[in-house]
């Protein structure tokens, strides 16, 4: 036979395949291969059954990256020493009867966690129930080999010791990452689900080393409200600036409800790393879910700039399937448009309450930037100037400081002096500020008589100046703000913009010849079924006969379009995220370049009142503080940082 010969079976002999059943230590092998992939896999499995047992503290330690130790303790109900043996067997589990695979409320409900890692590795669960007269078990099993129960020493709960991960099957090892790629996974998974449990302790610890280990995280119990609990607990995983930059979400739509926080457009990542979801306090990585919440997003996002957000997700078990995946990281919702729906709007909603508010972030990073040049290598700070400056330094300085006076010179001009001579090289332009003491002597009201607005109560300030003919200075009551001028209103145009095309629609343009495209029959069936949709943007299709449409109307902002490559696009985005929000964006990124020719230029000069008017619209505008492309548009400074950046505090 040719060594490329397909093979064949003579079905007459008794050479042809023998169906024969898989002992269960093979069954288990191939059951880790699924549920558990890497050390990662086998802590959110331990972690998980802790959390079910109602523990309150949860303790994790780990060697080389889990490869091999890994150790969680817990407090919760624990298990008596006859339970031993059956939590080691395949589907066996006390969190669901099998009789409504669809109403679970627990993490774990397959039983096949324990057995699995028991299979590969060498697996050792000491646990001790809950109650008066109950005693400490231990039992171990390794390679799939149980040995028998043994008493052991234990005050409450569980304590589950895995050493030697995928040992029984070596070829796996080849496929694990460096120890501090595996580290990082674990530290990644445990703060994941203590994102979902703010009221349980963790502490993540590698005790690769002698002693106590090194601590890779902790987070301890929270206490308060349910948003106060998930703030604080976000601050300690997430970090603080995503705890003073987040939005609370809180909307309901039927019977799913959406909890959580999500960060302002300007405080966003160069990539999805800040994203966590949950389903029922279940960490998933759902593409459908972050397709919604990218969408939410779209308008107030560059494509290189990702949000940042942590959102729950609470249903009725029923109406949402966990169980369509092997590590449960995926679920698939009854009604996905309803979810899908709720996550778009209520972060629209949060946005819009957000205001013109920027993040804190913005101002941070220009305070780095303003902040005076270290010391030099050999610890002594630069000198600037001498300690005693000449004569002729000293009256140059009192010259530049001169009030602006002409200087009479014979047969010249007369001269200006002081600082009227840098009027023609700096573009710097003052509004006159109100005397605040003289305001409070007289009991007048002195901005009024200036016409200048007073800083009193107003979030953006008053208009103090313009540098550079782009920036706006405005003092605000305990501070400053600095505004482009030009993205700030940019951001203004578009908003109105948007407001009238969703109070009169989206033109659409006629056709003279409908443009005929040839799809298959899926895809013909999935965009006749979003027609009306895409109908509201102003794109008319309808069937013309088997598996073709017709484009009879287009949007008529775009202009003349290939609309066949366009229906492909949105069935590509179809596909990939269950909607498409293409024609939206494509109309939405017109729109912004119509709102950028028709802004306020950079290099125009602009009188106080101007200033203002533009500072007070950007406070009464929604999404002000970014401009179209999640820019910030201002920049605040509190005086209490200026001051320290002087030494002043």
């Amino acid at each position: 036979m040719e060594p490329n010969a397909p093979q064949t079976i003579d079905v007459a002999s008794d050479r042809r395949p023998v169906i024969r059943q898989l002992d269960d230590s093979a069954i288990n092998r191939i059951a880790a291969g699924e549920v558990v992939e890497r050390p990662a896999s086998a802590v959110k499995e331990l972690v998980e059954n802790a959390i079910d047992a109602g523990a309150t503290r949860i303790s994790i330690e780990i060697t080389d990256g889990g490869k091999t130790l890994i150790r969680v303790t817990d407090d919760g109900c624990g298990m008596s020493g006859a339970d031993l043996p059956l939590a080691l067997s395949r589907h066996a589990t006390s969190k669901i009867d099998g009789s409504d695979l669809l109403n679970i409320h627990t993490f774990g409900f397959r039983g096949e966690a324990l057995p699995s890692l028991g299979a590969v590795g060498r697996l050792t669960i000491t646990s001790r129930a809950a109650g008066a007269g109950q005693e400490a078990a231990m039992i171990r099993v390794s390679g799939g080999q149980t040995e028998p129960i043994r008493p052991a020493a234990l005050h409450q709960g569980t304590i589950v010791e895995l050493r030697d991960l995928f040992f029984a099957t070596p070829a796996r090892l080849k496929f694990m990452r460096s120890d501090r790629a595996e580290t990082q996974a674990i530290s990644d998974t445990v703060k994941r689900l203590a994102m979902a449990e703010p009221a349980i302790g963790f502490t993540l610890r590698d005790v690769s080393d002698t002693g106590n280990g090194r601590v890779l995280f902790r987070a301890d119990p929270m206490s308060g409200d349910l948003f106060d609990a998930l703030h604080g607990r976000l601050a300690a995983v997430i970090g603080r600036e995503f705890a003073e930059n987040a939005l609370r979400i809180d909307a309901t739509r039927e019977d799913l409800r959406l909890y959580g926080y999500a960060a302002l457009p300007t405080y966003s990542r160069g990539a999805a790393v800040s994203q966590f979801l949950f389903v029922n306090t279940r960490p998933v990585k759902d593409k459908m879910l972050t397709g919604a919440l990218r969408a939410a997003y779209m308008d107030f996002l560059s494509r290189d700039r990702h949000p940042a957000a942590a959102l729950f997700i609470d249903c009725d078990p029923t109406l949402v399937d966990v169980n369509v995946h092997p590590a449960k990281s995926e679920v698939r919702f009854r009604d996905p448009g309803l979810a899908r729906g709720l996550i778009v709007s209520a972060l629209r909603h949060g946005l819009a309450e957000a205001g013109h508010r920027a993040s804190s972030t913005v101002a941070d990073a220009t305070l780095g930037a303003m902040r005076p040049e270290q010391p030099t290598a050999t610890g002594q700070p630069r000198v600037y100037q001498m300690d005693r400056p000449s004569y002729g330094a000293r009256q140059s300085s009192y010259a530049a400081q001169a009030p602006d006076q002409p200087q009479e010179v014979p047969f010249e001009a007369p001269r200006a002096t002081g600082f009227a001579e840098f009027q023609h090289q700096y573009s710097g332009r003052t509004v006159d500020a109100p005397v605040a003491d003289t305001a409070a002597d007289t009991g007048t009201d002195t901005a009024a008589n200036t016409g200048v607005e007073a800083p009193q109560h107003l979030p953006l300030g008053a208009a103090r100046g313009q540098v550079h003919e782009n920036y706006i200075i405005a003092q605000t009551e305990d501070g400053m703000v600095i505004v482009d001028q030009h993205a700030a209103h940019e951001r203004l145009v578009y908003e109105k913009l948007k407001t009238q095309m969703a109070q009169n629609g989206v033109a659409a343009q006629a056709l003279l010849i409908p443009e005929i495209v040839e799809l298959s029959d899926a895809e013909c069936a999935r965009l006749l079924e979003y027609a009306p949709q895409m109908a509201q943007f102003g794109l008319g299709i309808e069937p013309f006969g088997g598996s073709a449409v017709a484009v009879r109307e287009t949007p008529a902002l775009l202009g003349e379009v290939n609309a066949e490559a366009m229906l492909r696009d949105i069935l590509d985005e179809l596909a990939d995220l269950g909607d498409s929000q293409l024609l939206q964006a494509k109309l939405e990124a017109i729109l912004s370049r119509v709102a950028c020719h028709g802004s306020i230029r950079s290099g125009r000069r602009m009188r106080g009142e101007e200033m203002n008017a533009l500072l007070r619209e950007m406070e009464a505008t929604p999404h002000s503080g970014q401009c179209n492309h999640g820019r910030p548009t201002y920049v605040e400074l509190k005086l209490a940082d200026i001051e320290r950046l002087f030494g002043r505090s």
